[in-house]
């Protein structure tokens, strides 16, 4: 039975070649872990990894001997990397791992059985191993069988699994979202009874995982197994937060439902493989509602500013994990801008506003138009064909003005060096105000000709009681 399957899995020929080197060597070497799983589901695997009875100096020497690169960041852990014939390898010595149950740093020890090293894995699917260069099939947890049933399952018991490392909760939710898997009912028990053990886990390593699954080929499934363990609140409440009861006369839709909506949306618009910062612009763009939720007229329910509220929110809570500030950046600025569309209309808008959308945007306009397209979740066939065609009508009109101007670089007429000759006065503060009130008179009026550009500046100064410089 191994045999046959192992000669079935599409074992890479540099696996084999790399398992020749080894065994030659007098070690085992085994292909392991994802690369196994995704070769038996004939998915591609930009890497490969592999166990091997080999002590990490002893994989050093060997591979120093046959590969093009080597590097020991991981020797601590057993794992030592190589380019080898071109492809990027990882070996690690067999684990037989422990952990303190405090932090999720294991107590490294070698083991002396490939068995042992599976056991330690996070999930089954991943706890199968191929030999090389002989390719016999290792699979003592089942995982094949759990790959057939589309199932997580932790190769012990899942509270003892996630005791040694939390994170592997988060995975688990990552796993459902890449794979459209779901989680055995003794895991899912165990995620939910151990939600709180996340807080052991480094903000940094919680938002990788998030990431990761963010990036999956369904998020939402993963994103609601968070939700339903709990596990959500504790690294991003503001998402089960949006499960808020609705009134009694169905005034306002379901917040929670409708993000979902929003992100699978989002990733139907997108055009060059997964967008983390719009999935996660998208996920996050309402969390203002909870706390702006208010009646209006005739028990109408409102949500005033919560984009603003929203964007305030996000911004902290991105910045508690650890997000780099470029994209924390770029996620609350479409946050804070998703709903601006909406005072469009039928077109009321003048070229002047349109420039404002366009400039404000700035880098993420062709991010704010999807997400703007995106939150359109409404059941009303003739009210989305509306908004659609608004959509499309503003658009339309960004390309038309972006044709006569240059909309990608608004700037003043006059540059600074212009502020200062005109106004004889030095580099400072002031030169900035004028900068800006000029940039503010190109998007209000367009492209100004010099003179009016000048005559704009002057009176400016005036207003603001600067000396204007008389003509000698």
């Amino acid at each position: 039975m191994s045999d046959r399957i192992g000669n079935q899995i599409g074992v890479p020929a540099v696996a084999d070649a790399l398992g020749k080197i080894f065994v030659a060597a007098g070690h085992e070497l085994h292909l392991v872990g994802g690369s196994v799983r995704d070769a038996v589901m004939r998915r591609d695997s930009q890497d490969l990894d592999f166990a091997t009875s080999a002590h990490p100096d002893q994989t050093l020497d060997v591979l120093s001997t046959h590969a093009s690169t080597t590097w020991t960041t991981g020797a601590d852990f057993g794992t030592i990397g190589a380019m080898f014939r071109g492809q990027r390898v990882e070996v690690t010595t067999f684990r037989a791992d422990t952990y303190d149950r405090v932090s999720r740093n294991p107590i490294v020890r070698y083991g002396d059985n490939l068995v042992d090293d599976l056991r330690r894995r996070d999930f089954t699917v991943n706890a199968m191993a191929v030999s090389l260069p002989d390719h016999q099939f290792s699979d003592p947890f089942d995982g094949i069988a759990d790959l057939a049933q589309q199932t997580i399952r932790t190769p012990s018991s899942p509270e003892e699994s996630f005791a040694d490392d939390p994170l592997r909760m988060l995975r688990a939710a990552r796993f459902t979202a890449q794979l459209g898997f779901q989680v055995a009912p003794d895991v899912k028990k165990a995620m939910t009874d151990m939600a709180a053990d996340l807080d052991r886990i480094s903000a940094e390593r919680v938002r990788d995982e998030f990431v990761k699954l963010m990036r999956g080929t369904d998020p939402v499934f993963g994103l609601r197994l968070l939700v339903d363990t709990g596990l959500a609140e504790q690294f991003l409440p503001e998402l089960p937060a949006l499960k808020m009861a609705i009134d009694e006369h169905a005034q306002h839709k379901d917040v929670y439902e409708h993000t979902l909506t929003v992100v699978r949306n989002a990733m139907s618009l997108e055009t060059d493989g997964p967008d983390a910062v719009l999935r996660i612009a998208a996920l996050l763009h309402d969390i203002g509602k909870p706390a702006t939720k208010g009646q209006g007229p005739q028990g109408r329910v409102t949500f005033h500013h919560h984009e603003v509220v929203g964007a305030r929110m996000a911004k902290k809570r991105l910045k508690a994990l650890r997000f780099p500030k470029d994209d924390t950046a770029r996620i609350v600025h479409l946050i804070a801008l998703h709903l601006r569309f909406y005072g469009y209309g039928r077109g009321e808008w003048t070229d002047s506003a349109v420039r404002r959308y366009v400039s404000d945007a700035g880098e993420e306009l062709p991010r704010l138009h999807l997400l703007v397209r995106s939150d359109c979740t409404t059941r009303n066939k003739r009210k989305a064909a509306r908004l659609a065609a608004d959509y499309d009508a503003l658009e339309a009109r960004i390309e038309r003005i972006a044709e006569e101007e240059d909309l990608a670089r608004v700037r003043p007429d006059l540059n600074g060096n212009d502020i200062m000759e005109l106004l004889r006065i030095p580099a400072g503060p002031l030169v900035g105000k004028a900068w800006k009130h000029l940039k503010e008179k190109r998007l209000e009026l367009g492209p100004l000709s010099r003179e009016d550009a000048e005559t704009e500046l002057l009176e400016w100064a005036r207003e603001n009681g600067i000396e204007v410089p008389q003509d000698d």
